[in-house]
């Protein structure tokens, strides 16, 4: 302690300002970090292999090596080499380069639903973002000037380009948690570690490395990614750090530079990836619960109502059980309120039932949905979701066959459901739906008759209409069916007889004796 007193009044300097910056590496063996290999995927380790056998550094990193070391089954595996983007490509027969903040390779493996991507990244250097390259708009207005720029940040300091290779122990630097910046190679099965990030697992710490604020203004995704993470991990008792938790909600306006389409993927990650409900509790718990993205907002808003509690349990439960999620049915659920009033109102006002629906769907898109990247697909989705729940009130004639058809009909049906278990639609005609989809077509006509009969009941209790009087002339004269002496209506009188429509006869038949 003295002589770090005498060293600093010497100007010399201390063993603190000796430290490596980048951390201190670490290689440990299986016998400490406990990891089971055979949760590694095969395809990840072929890729650590092909880039191994071609004289590359290859490793397993980021939330794929945390899980690992949690026991967990990770769900992506991600890789990071020395090798440039241009040499991982040349080594794999299906592998694609993209991005352009941040160039990374996709190795794909298989086709169709069962293909899985390998994501492969590049070391990268830690440089001072001070010394990059600066612009004054963002990505959308600032294309030209991006354009050849390998290290560039805007006005704020964010990054928009990091395309700088560099060693190992920057590459571990650069990466947001100690949780998320360590290596593991399935073939040695040695795990590497550059700032402690296994003892911050074992203490169930949420870590950032360097200064959080700083390191929240290169990018501001990072808050999200601290939600997201604190959700995520928080039923195996994960916890943020003071330190890395107190700047968050002083950075939050920085949220508003980063592009739409960037913070809509992030909030599906929040909701969709078995955590929503945690998500949700977090954003409210760190005080994040409004500013980030005005239709996360709502989400949080609505989160205590019975259909948006239900559907984000629902999507929980989903994940957890290895079935898809889809945006379209859980937004479709935490925007049918809007929906509703929109369409009541026009009703109100006059309009037809199906353009009153249609046009209140429109102004939902407007105002909540926004332009974000995908909307298309998307928007038609919802509207098909939408649009099908006043079908499922027509049971009778070949409406049930046609609805059953229609390649939405169960994501249509799956809100139905869900809007009757929370009294938000009829249990009955739900159950009727649940049965018709999977009965046989004599089954389907039965329960076709039975509706039929259902709606003839219920017109026969209906109160009758009373009878419409015959109107009198200004002059207080009958009307002219009344001077005639026709009184529909009056007790006594015998019912008008109606008149018989001759059949008319098909070509060619001929007249039977009986017709002659």
């Amino acid at each position: 302690m003295i002589k770090t007193f005498i060293d600093k009044l010497l100007g010399k300097p201390t063993a603190r300002s000796r430290k490596n910056p980048f951390g201190k590496r670490e290689e440990l063996p299986a016998s400490v970090h406990g990891i089971n290999p055979e949760l590694v995927d095969d395809r990840a380790i072929d890729v650590v292999r092909t880039l191994k056998n071609a004289g590359f550094e290859a490793y397993i990193v980021g939330g794929a090596v945390r899980d690992l070391l949690l026991g967990l089954r990770p769900k992506d595996f991600d890789v990071a080499t020395n090798a440039s983007p241009e040499e991982v490509k040349r080594l794999f027969r299906r592998a694609f380069i993209i991005g352009k903040r941040f160039r990374i390779v996709h190795v794909v493996y298989g086709r169709g639903r069962e293909h899985e991507v390998i994501e492969v990244s590049t070391f990268r250097a830690f440089l001072d973002n001070s010394q990059a390259e600066q612009v004054s708009g963002n990505e959308r207005t600032s294309k030209q000037q991006l354009m050849g720029m390998q290290h560039a940040v805007d006005a704020s300091g964010r990054v928009l380009r990091d395309n700088v290779w560099g060693p190992q122990d920057q590459d571990a630097t650069r990466r947001d948690f100690t949780i998320n910046a360590m290596y593991y190679d399935p073939q040695s099965q040695v795990l590497v570690d550059f700032h402690k990030g296994i003892q911050d697992a074992h203490k169930r710490v949420l870590r950032m490395i360097g200064d959080p604020e700083q390191r929240y203004r290169e990018d501001p995704v990072r808050i999200i990614r601290a939600v997201r993470f604190g959700a995520k991990l928080a039923h195996l008792g994960f916890k943020l750090e003071a330190k890395t938790a107190k700047p968050l909600v002083a950075c939050e306006p920085l949220l508003h530079d980063v592009p739409q389409s960037r913070l809509f993927d992030e909030m599906l990650k929040l909701l969709l990836t078995g955590h929503a409900t945690a998500s949700i509790e977090q954003l409210q718990k760190l005080g994040l619960a409004k500013g980030i993205y005005p239709l996360l907002d709502v989400v949080v808003e609505r989160a205590a109502t019975p259909l948006v509690q239900a559907v984000l349990q629902d999507t929980d439960r989903r994940v957890a059980e290895g079935k898809t999620c889809v945006p379209s049915f859980l937004l479709a659920c935490v925007l049918w309120q809007d929906v509703q009033t929109g369409w009541q109102q026009r009703l109100n006002n006059g309009a037809h039932s199906f353009p009153a629906l249609q046009d209140a769907i429109d102004e939902v898109f407007e105002r909540r949905i926004g332009d974000v990247s995908g909307r298309g697909k998307l928007a038609a989705d919802m509207r098909e979701i939408w649009a099908m729940q006043p079908r499922f009130d027509k049971r009778t004639g070949a409406t049930p066959f046609s609805l059953v058809a229609q390649g939405r009909f169960r994501a249509g049906f799956d809100f139905l459901r869900l809007r009757a278990d929370v009294g938000d639609a009829d249990e009955a005609l739900a159950n009727w739906w649940q049965l018709f989809q999977y009965a046989d077509e004599a089954q389907r006509e039965d329960l076709i008759a039975q509706a039929r009969d259902e709606q003839r009941q219920r017109q026969k209790t209906q109160k009758p209409k009373a009878a419409r009087k015959p109107k009198a002339d200004d002059d207080g004269s009958a009307s002219p069916l009344e001077a005639a002496g026709v009184h529909s209506g009056e007790e006594g009188d015998a019912p008008a007889k109606k008149r018989r429509r001759r059949r008319k006869k098909p070509v060619g038949e001929t007249t039977s004796p009986a017709q002659e």
